[in-house]
């Protein structure tokens, strides 16, 4: 499966956000979208979910355009930077409800055990974070768009959705952006850069200094 999103152009009044827009994404691949704060990182991943309407876009799966939102289907699933869950919602009902293995869970994040009774808002807003970030990538959906999944997440955290990551891509479309862009290029098989409206694809991680996304003496 390959999806494409091509001709993106977003304004916010007179102001053009994203004008240059290209991204391909594969199945087995993770592609990594890198960007400075305010470059349209977040307005991309809403735009390919549906929740926000640029005033162009086309996107394609497979060579063949999708007019209907991706938000209306069950083909993707979608990790916003906010809390998304229901507060009062008991987190084993949440699991069953969308068929995900709590033991299998709770196995690899052994902490979490003690919560399989708990309502989702007594846990810190981290630990909602591992939640929802977890049941999003081992949902049935074949496309997966993740905005800041390790904010606020502990190393070991983040290394234990790392391999979970490269475990499960084989079978997803994974798109992912986060501010810790070092997580970003070590986790990616393909990499763009939003800059000035325009994505970039990055072959080469000189490319990022030569942007001026990073600086010339950081080592990549």
């Amino acid at each position: 499966m390959i999806l494409e999103i091509d001709n993106v152009e977003l304004w916010f009044k007179d102001k053009r956000i994203l004008h240059g827009i290209y991204l391909k994404a594969k199945k087995g691949e993770v592609t990594g979208i890198l960007g400075s704060n305010g470059s349209g990182k977040s307005c991309l991943l809403k735009i390919i979910f549906g929740h926000l309407t640029p005033k162009y876009k086309l996107i394609r799966i497979d060579n063949k355009p999708i007019t209907k939102a991706f938000y209306k289907t069950k083909l993707v699933a979608y990790l916003p930077q906010q809390h998304f869950f229901p507060k009062n919602l008991k987190i084993k009902k949440l699991f069953k409800f969308l068929k995900v293995d709590w033991q299998e869970f709770s196995s690899l994040f052994s902490g979490f055990s003690k919560y399989h009774n708990s309502k989702i808002n007594k846990l810190s807003g981290g630990e909602q974070r591992v939640i929802e970030t977890y049941l999003v990538l081992k949902g049935p959906h074949k496309i997966v768009l993740l905005d800041e999944p390790f904010s606020h997440l502990s190393p070991h955290y983040i290394e234990c959705f790392i391999n979970l990551i490269n475990t499960i891509k084989s079978s997803k479309i994974i798109i992912l952006t986060d501010h810790i862009y070092q997580h970003i290029i070590n986790i990616s098989d393909k990499l763009y850069l939003l800059e000035n409206g325009y994505s970039r694809e990055i072959n080469d991680l000189e490319d990022l200094k030569f942007y001026k996304y990073v600086s010339e003496n950081t080592i990549l």
